[in-house]
Order: structure tokens, then C-alpha cells, then sequence
């Protein structure tokens, strides 16, 4: 399965990173691992996670308070997000993943 991002996920990652890198030296390290591991895992089961009203799924990071929102079209594993979990819940909710597709909530 090919992993893709959309571009605001990608930053909010990049984003995360250089927060917790400036909060504490290899905390940034620490998370991008959580996160690439939890990504790979989803990649290999992503059946394992329910379906949500909306057409995502979601998988929660274990150490860091983020969640990622994800969508399968074909062999394509879309992360929609890299998302805090208290803050503004469903924020990304409306972003386009394929160039002509449509966004999870339509």
C-alpha cells in the first residue's frame, strides 16, 4: 500500500516535530517514531479500524495526545491529518485528498 499526505498533514507533522524537538532535545525524534510506526502498522491492517460516518478511520498515538486521521482509495493510504487530540476535534475533516476526489465529509 502507497502512503501519501496531503499537504496540511505533512506540516502538521513537520509542525509537531520542531515543537517537541524545541520542547525537550530527541522528544521531536520520539514522536515522528511513534508516528512513521503507527502509520506502517495502519498501512499493513487498516481493516482494523472502524469506518467512520464520515469515510475515515482514525488511529490514536499511544505516548503523544495526537491522532491520525486516515482514508483508503485503492492501494492508497491517505493521512489526512497529524491531529492534537484537544484541540479543535474534526478540523481537517473538510481537505481534499486525490486531486479530483472528494473530500472525507462529502
Amino acid at each position: 500500500m502507497t502512503i501519501q499526505f496531503v499537504e496540511e498533514a505533512r506540516d502538521e507533522f513537520l509542525d509537531a516535530i520542531s515543537h517537541y524537538e524545541e520542547v525537550r532535545a530527541d522528544l521531536g525524534r520520539r514522536f515522528k517514531e511513534e508516528v512513521d510506526r503507527s502509520i506502517l502498522w495502519v498501512a499493513d491492517h487498516p481493516e482494523l479500524y472502524r469506518l467512520r460516518p464520515s469515510g475515515y478511520r482514525r488511529v490514536n498515538l499511544r505516548i503523544f495526545p495526537y491522532y491520525i486521521p486516515f482514508a483508503i482509495r485503492g492501494e492508497t493510504l491517505w493521512v489526512l491529518a497529524i491531529a492534537h487530540s484537544a484541540r479543535k476535534p474534526r478540523y481537517w475533516i473538510s481537505r481534499r485528498f486525490e486531486a479530483d476526489g472528494p473530500s472525507v465529509g462529502e
